[in-house]
């Protein structure tokens, strides 16, 4: 490869540069900190995984399947895993590693890998940031995840004309069941509530079961009064559909009363990693953002695969979107040389005062740090810090 191309990265990844670094861990540090004041207990996972573990998700999630790199271990000759995500990690903790009886709760945040960007203009390695809460099948859980997620968006100053989107796949789920639908069928309906082709779907809902409930499901999936009045009373007999129903007309209210002026949307046909979520499913945008800045959902029974199936709920962001754009100037103090222990002093007392503190070496004089910002000079037998 010639030199020229050598500095060159992959598609999708990228360098981060001391003024976003900055923020970056700023806002990592700071949503640490609030999960733990929450009761989220900090786990690290391992940056890679025999396949095995991994697939926990991938079984019903083939998005996550096609996301993750796989490798071949030099050691066991076993194939192994790049986390895309760090959600089945955190499971196979609660289920095996560290099993407890009760609800558990746990914090993460770690570079994860995708093989493609998994939107318009984002990352293949997101810093992802996340929490999740095992052993409780109640709403209580979600509208507690839901709070946490917010109330960390706003810890990290995202705060001002958010909105929350919510959703839940049992709706969906339960009218197919109900219906006795076939999984082909199942999927070209998913596809046509993504692509809210309301036209389609009331040309294909005309010829089946229950057709009429799909159309309504479709058309006014944003509205819960109207939905309510305009289906079947015969699918609020099925007890799977009435308590999805009831699930997310409660959680609405909850989240509204916790936060009064936060503008709530419901989406019962938003079915992204329908596969792979049981439940409540919801999201965070913020004005002129088209991806989500969090986003989260229940997905009950997923340790299962490690031997302990237990109800969870869960929410994750990268902290590369919600550092985008912002930039925060380092203040860097240059002290001369020297061991005078008044200048020594004089260093340690400005370091302790949080400035960042560079002293000169060698020949060097304060030019040979183009970043620095103030100088710590000696007037009057006193140092002081001046801004260059």
């Amino acid at each position: 490869m010639p030199i020229s191309e050598t500095w060159l990265l992959p598609d999708g990844v990228a360098d981060v540069l001391p003024e976003q670094a900055q923020v970056i861990e700023t806002l990592r540090r700071e949503a640490l900190d609030f999960l733990a004041s929450r009761g989220y207990q900090l786990v690290y996972t391992p940056f890679i995984e025999y396949i095995e573990s991994l697939s926990s998700l991938s079984e019903s999630n083939q998005d996550l399947d096609l996301a993750t790199f796989k490798v071949i271990d030099q050691l066991s000759g076993r194939l192994l895993g790049v986390r895309a995500d760090m959600t089945p990690q955190v499971a196979r903790i609660d289920a095996h590693v560290h099993p407890q009886e009760g609800v558990a709760r746990y914090c993460y945040a770690g570079t994860v890998l995708h093989t493609k960007p998994q939107g318009f203009n984002t990352t293949r390695a997101p810093l992802q940031l996340g929490a999740e809460l095992f052993g409780s099948d109640s709403i209580d859980a979600d509208v507690e995840m839901i709070d946490v997620m917010l109330n960390l968006l706003n810890t990290v100053n995202y705060s001002e004309g958010i909105h929350l989107d919510l959703g839940h796949v049992g709706l969906f789920r339960s009218l197919v069941k109900h219906a006795g639908l076939s999984k082909a069928i199942e999927r070209h309906l998913s596809d046509l509530y993504q692509r809210k082709a309301l036209p389609e779907l009331a040309e294909f809902t005309a010829t089946l079961n229950n057709g009429q409930d799909f159309y309504v499901l479709g058309r006014y999936a944003s509205d819960l009064d109207t939905l309510e009045s305009k289906l079947s009373a015969e699918i609020f007999t099925d007890i799977a559909f009435k308590q999805a129903f009831d699930a997310l007309k409660t959680t609405k209210a909850e989240i509204q009363a916790r936060w009064p002026n936060l503008h709530i949307g419901i989406d019962v046909v938003e079915l992204r990693s329908y596969h792979y979520h049981t439940g409540l499913m919801y999201a965070v945008y913020a004005p002129n953002r088209a991806a989500p800045l969090a986003q989260g959902g229940r997905y009950d029974g997923i340790g299962e695969h490690f031997g302990r199936a237990r109800p969870a709920t869960g929410f994750s962001c990268d902290l590369y979107a919600l550092s985008a754009g912002q930039f925060e100037t380092i203040a860097v103090v240059v002290a001369p040389k020297g061991t005078q222990a008044d200048l020594i002093q004089a260093i340690q007392q400005t370091r302790e005062l949080g400035f960042s503190v560079v002293q000169l070496l060698g020949n060097d004089d304060i030019q040979s740090i183009p970043h620095a910002t103030h100088q710590l000079v000696k007037a009057s037998g006193e140092w002081t810090v001046k801004q260059i």
